[in-house]
């Protein structure tokens, strides 16, 4: 079992653990619900300090309880809890030693996927491809679980918040677990889109410039709501 020793002075360590598995596990069953992912596949990790607190490996979501948290620090070596992380571990901790990223989420969205199957990166249906940074490049396949797909991964989010994943899913970053989530969606919706539009017979959908992402995206650096 791993250690999971905490100093007992240390309570806003494991508050915040707490709080960030109760979220983590609300997103990974969203998954299923949204229909992002079908069973076990797909992964969620939230960071929290220097431990990466992600779902365990084979173990449906809705069955999850606060004992069953699981955690790795940066290298990998798990600090917390006795459940086996996921499989594709060395993807989410890719992110983490490269980015800022607060929280990753994975999944074998269908629309995503199969666009994976037919394109090296999402043709430029919608703006707001310019939320995840731009052109949505796709990983060249790999096995799941190896380094080698984690490498290929990084390479296809250079500069961006998600990626294809060929003939596998999806995976996208954010400061928080919520804007992960978000991206994760948007770029299902927008794989749907582009599907849905090639689908039409005799009609190729128009596409956007790159130049026209680009302006979007400065547009959106002032989006929301102030602070």
């Amino acid at each position: 079992m791993a250690d999971e020793r905490v100093d007992e002075w240390d309570e806003p360590v494991r508050e915040a653990r707490a709080r960030a598995w109760d979220d983590l596990v609300a997103a990974a069953c969203r998954t299923v619900t949204d229909g992002l992912v079908v069973g076990t596949s797909g992964n969620v990790s939230v960071r929290v300090g220097d431990t990466v607190l992600v779902t365990p490996t084979g173990v449906p979501y809705d069955r999850l309880t606060p004992d069953d948290a699981v955690g790795v620090d940066l290298d990998g070596r798990q600090v917390l809890g006795s459940l086996r992380p996921t499989s594709e571990l060395p993807m989410h901790l890719a992110i983490y030693r490269t980015t800022d990223a607060g929280a990753v989420v994975h999944t074998h969205a269908v629309h995503a996927t199969a666009v994976s199957t037919l394109a090296t990166e999402l043709p430029l249906i919608h703006y707001m491809t310019a939320a995840l940074g731009g052109t949505v490049r796709v990983a060249p396949y790999a096995t799941y679980g190896t380094e080698k797909l984690a490498e290929n991964m990084l390479r296809a989010l250079d500069n961006r918040t998600a990626c294809l994943l060929q003939n596998h899913g999806t995976i996208a970053h954010g400061r928080t677990l919520a804007e992960a989530y978000d991206r994760t969606a948007q770029l299902e919706w927008m794989c749907r889109v582009w599907l849905t539009a090639s689908a039409v017979p005799g009609h190729e959908p128009t596409l956007l410039t790159p130049e026209q992402v680009e302006e979007v995206r400065e547009r959106l650096r002032g989006y929301g709501q102030p602070g």
